[in-house]
C-alpha cells in the first residue's frame, strides 16, 4: 500500500508497464469507530479514485469495505467489497 500522497506516482508507474492494466484501488483503512467515521475515510478514498478515473480510462474498480463496514463503503462509492467474515464467520486460530 501507499499513502494518498504517493498514489499519483504509483499509478503512473503501473500505467507505464505494458503488460499491466491499471484498474483501480483497494482500500483497507484502520477500523472506524462508527458509520460516520468510516464514511469520512471512504469518502477521501473515493475522491482519490475519481481523480484516477479522470486521468486513466481503464480505472473502474474501487475495492473498499469488508463485512464490518460494507454499508459505509457502498454508500461512499465502493464497486467491490470483501465480505468473507459475513459469509464464513470469524477466523479461528490454528495450532
Amino acid at each position: 500500500g501507499v499513502p494518498p500522497s504517493a498514489l499519483p506516482v504509483l499509478a503512473d508507474a503501473v500505467h507505464a508497464l505494458p503488460q499491466l492494466q491499471l484498474r483501480g484501488m483497494m482500500v483497507i483503512p484502520e477500523p472506524a469507530a462508527d458509520f460516520a467515521a468510516a464514511c469520512a475515510v471512504f469518502g477521501q478514498a473515493y475522491t482519490l479514485f475519481s481523480a484516477l478515473q479522470k486521468q486513466f480510462a481503464s480505472v473502474d474498480t474501487l475495492s473498499m469495505g469488508m463485512s464490518a463496514d460494507m454499508a459505509a463503503a457502498v454508500q461512499c462509492g465502493s464497486t467491490m467489497v470483501r465480505v468473507g467474515t459475513a459469509i464464513f464467520g470469524q477466523r479461528t486460530a490454528r495450532v
